[in-house]
């Protein structure tokens, strides 16, 4: 594959695929401005995108990096995860060489399909493929001359080869918010957290770099600009519910999601925020 960035289908989508001269790759759908493939120098898909998910042009796709605004998961009136990710986004600037390639995505008031979200507003994500780091930052602009609150998220789905057998590391002494027992706040006490039934948790104000290790690859996580880390995954019971998804889909994913949930960002008329979760491959 040719390094650069060239407009591609994607299971009928309109897609840009990012390469660089030492093979690395990505595909980013413009339904919702999500990546949805990603894979380092040396290969080995880093992201999980469910074989079952749904290419419609209006249902979330189930995988990759959705991004979650303004509103996450139901803390709000609108429909869940908000419109962002069932919104399509404009290629705003793309520039590339053999060592990386870059886009802009944007979408504003005019272009989401949305009910009950009065705001203008302006958002970015710049999607950066660099040798064996992915970066992803998302900006909001208030446009509109009221200020409005929103809660965000890039609802990240990595890869693993079997989930039982990887670790998270980093989260030791944060506190979290379990979803899974009533937004009970509890604090994480072990060296490593291990995937060993559902998992729902917000994890508060978290400042230090994450590391997901598998027993032959290890994935850093980091993020700027969001305060919380969600970590999830559905279990047996819960993923068998899930449409879009195989009954076994989530032994082959964890979510660790760059989030700003527990205290919603407010904005003044001209005021931005911007957050950010880079992916690097070890």
């Amino acid at each position: 594959m040719a390094a650069g960035i060239e407009r591609v289908d994607f299971h009928g989508q309109p897609a840009l695929r990012l390469a660089t001269g030492n093979a690395a790759a990505a595909v980013v759908s413009l339904f919702g401005g999500q990546v949805l493939s990603w894979t380092p120098p040396g290969g080995g898909e880093r992201l999980y995108l469910s074989p079952q998910a749904v290419f419609d042009g209006s249902t979330p796709i189930r995988g990759g990096i959705p991004v979650c605004f303004p509103q996450f998961s139901d803390r709000g009136p609108l429909t869940r995860h908000g419109f962002a990710r069932t919104s399509t986004w404009s290629v705003l600037t793309e520039r590339s060489s053999k060592d990386y390639a870059l886009i802009t995505l944007g979408l504003n008031e005019g272009d989401a399909k949305h009910a009950g979200w009065p705001h203008a507003f302006a958002a970015e994500l710049s999607i950066l493929l660099e040798d064996s780091r992915l970066d992803l930052e998302f900006e909001v602009n208030n446009t509109g001359g009221e200020s409005f609150d929103f809660t965000a998220a890039l609802h990240t789905y990595l890869a693993v080869r079997e989930v039982e057998e990887s670790r998270l590391e980093g989260l030791h002494g944060y506190s979290y918010t379990d979803q899974l027992e009533a937004g009970r706040v509890q604090r994480d006490s072990g060296d490593a957290l291990l995937v060993e039934a559902e998992l729902d948790r917000i994890y508060r104000r978290v400042e230090r770099p994450l590391l997901l290790r598998e027993h032959d690859r290890s994935l850093g996580i980091n993020a700027d600009g969001f305060t919380d880390v969600v970590v999830w995954n559905p279990w047996v019971e819960r993923c068998a519910a899930i449409a879009d998804m195989p009954d076994d889909g989530f032994r082959r994913m964890l979510c660790v999601e760059a989030a700003a949930v527990h205290t919603p960002v407010r904005l003044a008329p001209g005021e931005s925020w911007w957050g950010r979760q880079t992916l690097v491959a070890l």
